[in-house]
C-alpha cells in the first residue's frame, strides 16, 4: 500500500532538489526520467566536459594550497595533473587542449589575489524554503567588503565554455540565485552578488540581486519543483510498474509514461547524454562528435 506523504496535522515533507535537477525537468521531462528515476546509462563523454572538470579541479586545489604556493606555474601543474582525455578525438587533440587549458588557468589566477582566503571552495550550501530543501555546490564563495562598510558573501561560478557571458546571464541564472539563498542560510551572512568568471575571455559577468529578484527565482523554482515532485509521485505509484511494458514497445504503456514525462525534442538534443534512448530526440537532431563543443577554439 502506498503511504501518504503527510499525516493529519503534520507539515508536508520538503522535496529535495538541486539547480541541476530543476533545470533538467524544465528542459525535458523525459531526460529527467532517464536521469533520476531510471538511471539509464549515458552516451560517450564529452571533451568539453573533460576540459571543464580538469580546470575546475585545478582551481579548487589552487585555493586549497598554502598562499605561497598559489602561483601561475602551480595552476599549470594542477591542470596537467587533473587532465582527463575522455571525449577528445585523439591524443594529439587532448594534449593540445591540455596545454591551452593550463595556460587559461594560469592567466586567470594572475588576476586573483593569492593571499585572499575564500570562505568556501566547492562548498555545499543548503536552505529549506518554499516547500523545497534546496542544495548546491558552489565553485567559490568570497567574503568581500560591502558598500556600507560591512562584509558580504559573493558567489563565484567558473565558466569554460566558448561563448562570453553577460550580466543578463548572471541575473537570469536560477542556479546562482539558489546559491545566494542557500549560502545565506548555511553561512548566516549577507549575500546578493553573483559572478560568472569566464576563463576563455578573461571576463566577469556580475549581478547584484535584490530581495525581489531572489523571491522571483524562488517562486520559479517552487513551480518547477511542484511539477517534478508530482511527476515523481506518479512514477512511484502508477508508472514504474509499466517500465517493462514500455521496454517491450507496448503503445499504451508508452503513451501513459509520455503523458507525464514528455520529450521536448529540438536541435539541442544533439548534446543530450541520453539521445540514444530517445527516438524523438534522434529525429530532431544530428549526431555530433564528442569534441564538437570545442568549436572555433579547435586546433589541428
Amino acid at each position: 500500500m502506498t503511504q501518504p506523504d503527510t499525516l493529519d496535522g503534520m507539515p508536508k515533507r520538503l522535496w529535495s532538489c538541486t539547480p541541476t535537477r530543476l533545470d533538467t525537468w524544465l528542459t525535458c521531462p523525459r531526460r529527467y526520467r532517464f536521469t533520476y528515476l531510471e538511471h539509464r546509462s549515458k552516451g560517450a563523454p564529452w571533451a568539453h566536459n573533460s576540459m571543464g572538470s580538469a580546470v575546475h579541479a585545478a582551481l579548487r586545489d589552487w585555493y586549497v594550497a598554502p598562499s605561497a604556493q598559489r602561483t601561475p606555474a602551480y595552476a599549470t601543474e594542477l591542470v596537467e595533473r587533473q587532465w582527463l582525455s575522455d571525449g577528445f578525438r585523439d591524443t594529439a587533440q587532448s594534449e593540445a587542449w591540455r596545454s591551452r587549458s593550463a595556460q587559461m588557468a594560469a592567466s586567470y589566477v594572475v588576476t586573483q589575489d593569492a593571499d585572499e582566503e575564500p570562505v568556501g571552495i566547492e562548498r555545499t550550501v543548503s536552505a529549506a524554503t518554499h516547500g523545497m530543501a534546496l542544495s548546491g555546490r558552489v565553485d567559490r564563495i568570497d567574503l568581500r567588503a560591502s558598500a556600507d562598510g560591512g562584509e558580504e558573501l559573493v558567489i563565484v561560478d567558473y565558466k569554460t565554455g566558448r561563448h562570453p557571458l553577460t550580466s543578463d546571464d548572471a541575473r537570469s541564472s536560477l542556479a546562482l540565485a539558489i546559491y545566494v539563498v542557500s549560502a545565506r542560510r548555511t553561512l548566516r551572512m549577507r549575500a546578493r552578488r553573483v559572478e560568472l568568471h569566464h576563463l576563455p575571455s578573461a571576463t566577469v559577468a556580475a549581478y547584484e540581486h535584490t530581495e525581489e529578484s531572489l523571491e522571483r527565482h524562488l517562486g520559479r523554482a517552487e513551480q518547477i519543483a511542484q511539477e517534478a515532485s508530482a511527476a515523481e509521485q506518479r512514477w512511484r505509484t502508477d508508472l514504474e510498474p509499466l517500465a517493462t511494458s514500455v521496454a517491450d514497445g507496448d503503445a499504451e504503456a508508452i503513451a501513459a509514461v509520455d503523458a507525464v514525462f514528455p520529450a521536448v525534442p529540438s536541435t539541442g538534443c544533439s548534446w543530450c547524454d541520453y539521445r540514444r534512448w530517445c527516438p524523438a530526440g534522434q529525429d530532431a537532431s544530428q549526431e555530433i562528435a564528442s569534441w564538437t563543443a570545442l568549436g572555433a577554439r579547435e586546433t589541428d
